[in-house]
């Protein structure tokens, strides 16, 4: 308990918390539709495109955010298009993506390393994450976020809905599939760019994938649904952090162990009903 207690002594800790919870809630929720729609894994992608775009600020000496949060709302939007207007899949597209930004960050790295002070150190933080790079920049950012997307949610619930399951049939009652695809492309976008810096390029699509799941194997509805990963995500997100400054493993890592045994325990409760 005093271990507990001397946790919410640190800033840095409590800014961790703050981002943390917003950026899962905002994951969870965003989650669910994208899940649905099999297009989880754009996490993954676009994970990786801002990976690229930070190595590339790093090397260049510019600050990171404003250069990332464009480049990776432009790879989603292109994304997007691809997906729609060409025969390749949602998963091909993502895989091409993904596979190519990670490859020129990972060469901008090899070139710089050396020739840029704590480049190295700043590369692995985003790679993996560390609580260490929460600033009241990124509170702000998280809390605009989350705004945004419970805003998404409150006024436009049944449009989503309508998307989610039947795109063609939404079309055709006059719902305008394309404004709400992309606006969910642009906050998935900045959800993964916020994420990134805490939980790492390699770990953050895990906030959007297993909330969802777990959600989906013990409840129907999709309101349910939305809710149950919302909350899941927040707690698991709570005990993750608390676990890793416990026993000094990394959050990253640490939240996504969390999940993943919630989801297992899940999968437990549906086999004995």
């Amino acid at each position: 308990m005093s271990l507990l207690w001397e946790m919410f002594t640190y800033p840095f800790i409590l800014r961790a918390f703050v981002v943390g919870i917003l950026v899962a809630l905002c994951a969870a929720l965003l989650g669910v539709p994208l899940v649905l729609k099999r297009y989880s894994m754009i996490g993954d992608g676009l994970s990786h495109v801002s990976f690229g775009a930070l190595s590339i600020a790093l090397a260049c000496g510019w600050a990171p955010l404003p250069v990332s949060i464009p480049v990776v709302i432009l790879a989603a939007l292109g994304l997007l298009r691809m997906t729609e207007r060409s025969r390749m899949g949602a998963d091909a597209a993502i895989a091409v993506v993904s596979a190519s930004a990670l490859a020129i960050g990972v060469v901008v790295t090899s070139l710089t390393t050396g020739m840029t002070t704590g480049m190295t150190t700043d590369v692995d933080s985003f790679m993996f994450g560390s609580i260490l790079a929460m600033d009241r920049a990124d509170v702000t950012l998280s809390v605009l976020l989350c705004a945004a997307v419970l805003v998404l949610y409150v006024l436009f619930y049944h449009r989503l809905f309508a998307i989610t399951f039947d795109e063609s049939f939404a079309r055709a009652t006059g719902v305008r599939v394309g404004l709400y695809n992309t606006v969910l492309s642009v906050l998935t976008a900045l959800t993964i760019v916020l994420g990134m810096r805490m939980m790492g390029a390699m770990l953050i699509s895990s906030l959007i994938i297993f909330p969802a799941l777990t959600a989906m194997n013990l409840l129907r509805s999709f309101r349910g649904v939305v809710l149950c990963a919302a909350g899941l995500s927040v707690v698991c997100f709570c005990v993750g952090l608390t676990g890793s400054y416990l026993w000094s493993t990394p959050v990253g890592a640490t939240v996504v162990l969390v999940n993943l045994a919630v989801f297992l325990l899940s999968r437990a409760i549906v086999r004995i009903k």
